[in-house]
Parts: C-alpha cells; sequence; structure tokens
C-alpha cells in the first residue's frame, strides 16, 4: 500500500502530493512525535507515579482489588507504574499500531506481561465482559490525553465514554482532576498576532498611513489556540490587567460532559488599559487532596522551583475579538466557551451582561487564512518596514513599473507611495488576491495597483499592459515556505517571468544567503535525546522506535523551530555558506560547499542552525534568523516572526579546551531541480578536548 504526502516544493511555491512507502507515515509519526520530551519531564512522571501509587493504596485499603484502565498507554509507563505499585491488573489501550506493539515489548522486557494486557483499540471501541478486551470494569482510569489546550486531544469524549462503559462508578482517576486558569493582558506585541496595524509610510508628498479594512479589523480569527513558550515572552511585553483565576475545572473521578457548554468568571481589573488577550494554562492534581499538583504556570505565576521545561505542554494566548479599554476596579465578566476540542473566550462589561453564543469563532476576512500568527506579527513589525522602504527608495524611478512577487505582501503599496509609475502584484491563490483587493480598496489604491492572479510561468505580456517590468520586487515570503530556503521560491518565479523584464532590470532583494552557525540550546535538545531509563523502566526499544524512524529519512534533514522560544548559546561564529544571485535566472546545476567552523565556546555542540539573510541593496540586509552577532557569552536574538532551521547532529560534541579548537566540518548541496537542501555535518575528535554522547539522530 502507498502513502500520498503533502511536502512543501520550493520549485513551484505550492504543496505537491508524493508517493512514499506504506511505513512513511508511521516513520513520520514516530520521527516527529513528543514521546522523548514526555519521558524526560521528570516532574510529570514523578507525580504521576505519586499519584498512581497513592490510587493503588487507597483501592487496596478499601478490600479490593485495583484494577487499572490507562487510555493512551504510549510506552505503557503508567501501567508499569500501577503494576509496580500493586496494582493486580492493568489495561492498557493504544489505538497507534506501532506504538502498541513497542508496549507489548517495553512490558515484556520490564518483567510486567503477566500484570498488564496491551489493547490496540480506540478506548471506544474496547469491550467489557468474559469474551471482551477488559474482564470486568476498572476501578482505577490513568490517563495523560492532555495537550496545550487540555482538551485539544479529545480528552473529554474520552473521559465521557470510559464513565460510561469502561469503569465502576467511583472509580479512582489519576489525574483527578484538573483546572483551567486564565489572566487578562494588554500586549501591544501578542495583539500583533492578530490584528494589521494601520502603517506608516514617509512617501515623497508626505505621511501615508494605510490601514486595515473594516472587515479585517472586526474578524475574530482563527479558532485554533495560539501556544506558545510563554516563558520566553519578557516580562517588559505584557502588562497584567487582572489576578489569575480559575476559569473551570473537570473532575476525572466523576461522569464528564463533553458537550459544549460555557463557563463565566467576574473579574476585576487591577489595571486600566486595554483588554486585548487572555493568557491560559492548566494543572492537574494527581489526588483528591491536592497535595500530589503538576502546573505549567509560567514563571510569574509560578511559586514553586526548580522551573520544569517541556514542550508537550506549554501555554495559551487567546485573542479577544476586539481590545476592550477596562479601569481598575470595574466589574467585567469573562466567558470560556468550549467545544469538545477547543475553548475561545469573550469579555463583557457586567452591565451590559448578554446572551451567551457558544459558536467557535471563524474568520470572515480571510486574512487569518492567509497570514498566520508570525505573518502577522512581520507585517507589523514597523522596523522591519523601515529596512524595504529604505531600500525601495533606492531603485525606484517615477518611470518604475514594478512586479511584486510575494504572498499578500504590502510591498506594492509601498512602491506605489515611494513613486513607482506602475505597480502590479502577482499573487497565487484566490485567498490573497480576495484579501489585497480588500486592502487596497480599503485606501483607495485599487485604481493604482493591478492584481494578476496567475502563476509567474503562464504570465503573458498582456497581464502587464505589454509593459517591461523595470523593477522586481520580493521580501520573499510564501505561505507554503515551510524552512528558511523554501522562499527561494522568488528565485524560480524570478527565472519564470525573465522574459517580461527589462534589459537592466533591477531585482529586490538582489541576491540572498544562506548562514549556519552551531549552537548549544539549554532545552530543546531533549526531543532528540534517548531516555534509557523512565522512574526505573526500561524504556530503550522506544529509544530505538524513535531512532530507526529518524534515519529512515528524517535525521537527514533540517526541522523548523521558532528559536525566539528556545533558548540556546553558539558555539562558533555565524558563518555565510551559499548565495543566490538574483540577478541571474536559477542555474542549471547545484550550488555545493563545503567547509568548517571552529568551536570557539565551551559546551555541548547539540546542532546547527541556518537562516536566509536577503540583501535588499548595497548596505541594506533582513535576516530571518540572528538579529545580531551574539555577545560574549554566545546568547542569541532570534527574528520572532520567522522559524529557523535546526539540524540536529548525531552525536553531541562537547568541548572543554578551547587552545586548540574543534572544527565541526560541513558540505551543504542546494539542489536546483528541488530547491531542497541537503546537508552533513562532522567533528574531527580530538579526546583532549571533548566527549561524545548521543542524541536520536
Amino acid at each position: 500500500m502507498k502513502t500520498f504526502c503533502g511536502r512543501a516544493n520550493p520549485t513551484i511555491g505550492s504543496m505537491e502530493w508524493l508517493e512514499e512507502g506504506e511505513d512513511y507515515d508511521y516513520h513520520q509519526e514516530i520521527a516527529r512525535s513528543r514521546y522523548a520530551d514526555m519521558l524526560h519531564d521528570k516532574d510529570r512522571n514523578v507525580k504521576y507515579y505519586q499519584g498512581i501509587r497513592a490510587a493503588v493504596s487507597r483501592v487496596k485499603e478499601r478490600g479490593e482489588k485495583a484494577i487499572v484502565l490507562d487510555i493512551g498507554t504510549g510506552t505503557g509507563l503508567l501501567s508499569m507504574m500501577a503494576a509496580s505499585a500493586g496494582a493486580d491488573f492493568c489495561y492498557a489501550i493504544e489505538v497507534f499500531k506501532p506504538m502498541a506493539n513497542a508496549a507489548v515489548k517495553i512490558v515484556e522486557k520490564n518483567g510486567f506481561s503477566d500484570k498488564i494486557k496491551v489493547i490496540n483499540k480506540h478506548s471506544t471501541e474496547v469491550t467489557v465482559g468474559p469474551d471482551g478486551d477488559m474482564q470486568c470494569r476498572a476501578n482505577i482510569l490513568v490517563t495523560e490525553l492532555f495537550d496545550t489546550e487540555l482538551i485539544g486531544e479529545g480528552a473529554l469524549p474520552t473521559y465521557e465514554h470510559a464513565h460510561k462503559y469502561l469503569v465502576q462508578e467511583g472509580c479512582e482517576a489519576v489525574p483527578h482532576r484538573a483546572r483551567v486558569y486564565v489572566q487578562l493582558v494588554e500586549s501591544k506585541r501578542m495583539w500583533s498576532w492578530k490584528k494589521l496595524f494601520p502603517v506608516r509610510v514617509e512617501a515623497e508628498d508626505g505621511e501615508k498611513i494605510l490601514v486595515p479594512p473594516s472587515e479585517m479589523e472586526n474578524c475574530p480569527g482563527v479558532p485554533s489556540v495560539c501556544d506558545i513558550q510563554l516563558n520566553q515572552v519578557p516580562s517588559s511585553d505584557f502588562t497584567t490587567l487582572s489576578d489569575v483565576v480559575t476559569m473551570f475545572s473537570v473532575d476525572f473521578s466523576k461522569p464528564v460532559q463533553s458537550a459544549s457548554t460555557y463557563y463565566r468568571v467576574q473579574l476585576e481589573p487591577v489595571k486600566s488599559g486595554k483588554a486585548q488577550i487572555v493568557l491560559s494554562w492548566w494543572d492537574i492534581d494527581m489526588d483528591p487532596s491536592g497535595m500530589i499538583n503538576c502546573t505549567m504556570a509560567p514563571y510569574w505565576a509560578l511559586y514553586i522551583n526548580p522551573f520544569q521545561w517541556r514542550d508537550h505542554w506549554m501555554q495559551c494566548v487567546y485573542f479577544l475579538q476586539n481590545e476592550e479599554p477596562v479601569l481598575q476596579g470595574e466589574k467585567l465578566l469573562l466567558t470560556a466557551c468550549r467545544d469538545e476540542y477547543s475553548v475561545w473566550y469573550n469579555l463583557q462589561k457586567e452591565e451590559h451582561k448578554a446572551d451567551v453564543h457558544v459558536e467557535s469563532p471563524v474568520c470572515r476576512c480571510r486574512a487569518h487564512l492567509l497570514w498566520n500568527r508570525p505573518r502577522f506579527g512581520e507585517l507589523n513589525d514597523q522596523n522591519r518596514t523601515r529596512q524595504y522602504t529604505m531600500a525601495l527608495r533606492k531603485v525606484l524611478k517615477t518611470d518604475s513599473v514594478c512586479l511584486c512577487i510575494s504572498d499578500g505582501s504590502l510591498l506594492p503599496v509601498l512602491a506605489h507611495y515611494l513613486g513607482a509609475k506602475q505597480v502590479f502584484t502577482l499573487e497565487n491563490s484566490g485567498v490573497s488576491c480576495s484579501v489585497m483587493d480588500k486592502f487596497f480598496k480599503a485606501n483607495h489604491l485599487e485604481d493604482k495597483i493591478k492584481i494578476l492572479e496567475v502563476r509567474p510561468e503562464l504570465l503573458k505580456p498582456s497581464h502587464l499592459e505589454d509593459k517591461k517590468i523595470s523593477v522586481l520586487v520580493g521580501e520573499p515570503f510564501f505561505t507554503t515556505s515551510l524552512l528558511p530556503w523554501h522562499n527561494l521560491y522568488f528565485w524560480y518565479a524570478r527565472t519564470a517571468v525573465s522574459t517580461h523584464l527589462a534589459s537592466d532590470v533591477t531585482v529586490l532583494p538582489q541576491s540572498a544567503s544562506l548562514h549556519m552557525m552551531v549552537v548549544e540550546f539549554q532545552d530543546l535538545w531533549r526531543i532528540r535525546s534517548p531516555c534509557g531509563i523512565c522512574e526505573g523502566f526500561d524504556v530503550q526499544t522506544m529509544d530505538d522506535m524513535i531512532k530507526d524512524s529518524l534515519n529512515f529519512r528524517e535525521s537527514k534533514e533540517a526541522e523548523p523551530h521558532p528559536l525566539w522560544e528556545y533558548p540556546c548559546k553558539s558555539l562558533s561564529d555565524p558563518q555565510e555558506v551559499l548565495t543566490f544571485d538574483f540577478t541571474r535566472t536559477v542555474p542549471q546545476h547545484c550550488l555545493s560547499t563545503e567547509g568548517s567552523v571552529n568551536l570557539l565556546r565551551k559546551g555541548k555542540s547539540h546542532g546547527a542552525v541556518l537562516w536566509m539573510e536577503y540583501h535588499l541593496a548595497a548596505d541594506i540586509s533582513v535576516s530571518t534568523g540572528l538579529m545580531q552577532i551574539p555577545n560574549e557569552k554566545g546568547n542569541c536574538e532570534w527574528n520572532p516572526h520567522c522559524k529557523q532551521a535546526v539540524y540536529f547532529f548525531s552525536s553531541v560534541i562537547e568541548s572543554e579546551i578551547l587552545s586548540d579548537p574543534t572544527a565541526v566540518t560541513y558540505a551543504i548541496n542546494f539542489d536546483t531541480k528541488t530547491g531542497e537542501i541537503a546537508m552533513d555535518f562532522n567533528s574531527a575528535l580530538d579526546e583532549q578536548s571533548i566527549g561524545v554522547s548521543v542524541l536520536y539522530v
């Protein structure tokens, strides 16, 4: 059986479906899973173990046999904890067949095959009875079905079904309850991820202010939660307007309702300001008394140490539909609506209390379908806009005929206001055409800028009114790009429209370069680090499984991560490794380079970070990676609007003695036929200066 998988194709600027082998989907699931992160989550594992021990003890004290139902067992870890704690029998449910097979091996390896039965089914398909999957209903329910939003992985309907059909009334549950917390804040930075702010442009005839369409201004946006590492957002980037309050709680030991509903709390702002954002996180009590607690609280609301880093559970940012001016001490009502899988919020003044509509928010303006949240932040970055404005001033003339190639870019408007005679913008999709048309109309530019919904290779002279393009511009930005170099689609598009360009055409950016730096991650390394033994249980089988899946393909590829959320220290200087000349067409031959970088600081080299820099004009560049050279300690500041590419090394290089620096060699190849970059890194191991530990890759 073959599997069709979507992959970004940088040569055509869109997704394409490729036929893969039957194992591809499985390997992708394992390779990109967060199993390693969960197994390294010491706080989570210890608290679960404590809660399971306590639950088994309570059942035993009642003179009952301890029968455990573990839904979503994964490696079988929680079932092994229960068996080790004295449970008489455990039913471990796992719907993902390769994972269920691994759980069987792990359970057997740890000597619990007589106490644990792994059932490869969805929990809603499990039967109970003499001939069923379970001989009887369980009296202890153990689950780990949670995501950052708590309910996004279907925890509520799963619990609802389990209480109806799989567990006894009054059963013990680990975790016993969950609480969702909220805090109202004002944050220009986070608000910029949802709204398009007015854009100021210093034009020849004075300052121009671009405004978003009213439809965009009043749009509720997309319903999906914005989950981030809130601990990486500095306190200077937001103002708390309320205390932290409990929004709602769920008791997992009792029947759970998954039907859509809402919860309301009264808030009194502790400070006046603009209510824009609801920050949210949750905690879980592993026992009825609440003595065993696992919390996702961010640093300013966390009253325990040490802080536990984790990536499988983070914190939530929710955007109110419109910002609401609030006064210190006034009465507000915050409403949380939820369905089976998601939560959304609205805020009202108490005197304006209205009926609650539980329908999920839907984007009406289509801009939130075109631009993701980092893209909104990028478009709202006035410093970035200023860079493009300065570059355009250098190249535009009063007779310039300008063509813009980027998805939903503001560059055509900048070009018009900065004096271009005529401006065309090439949009690849109906959504981008619709959004840009509304934006141009809102600023009375519909007759000034012509939208072309046509692929570059299909562009005809008639589209351009038989004019030759004298200035070709791009940010470049394309919605299908996943890795930094995928935006090199601009180069392919530039090649496709070359017959429409004047002989003395100016291309902006004129070139791009790929940069690389070796780093030590503060925490991100955990997602690729073997666990071996977890709370006394051997999970090496899981390590091997992840390694095999990574070796299937993933270990040879870089992966995108927003590194502003994942602190790291540079161990080498940043280095330019490849250049791409946009003034020329894409060459037929591959672009390759080899070289080495010296490790200049002590630390563990977990991998290399790669990013693109675009050279707009002679002395103006924009970076999608480092925003400035790392300081003496190697601290890095990353572009907050872009994901950087991370290539994890197969072995961690631990450099100690720097008198004779260790060199990391690299070989990088850009295949112009596919638009993809292949890379390989190696270290010349010097036993006096380095040690080596293994990552999965």
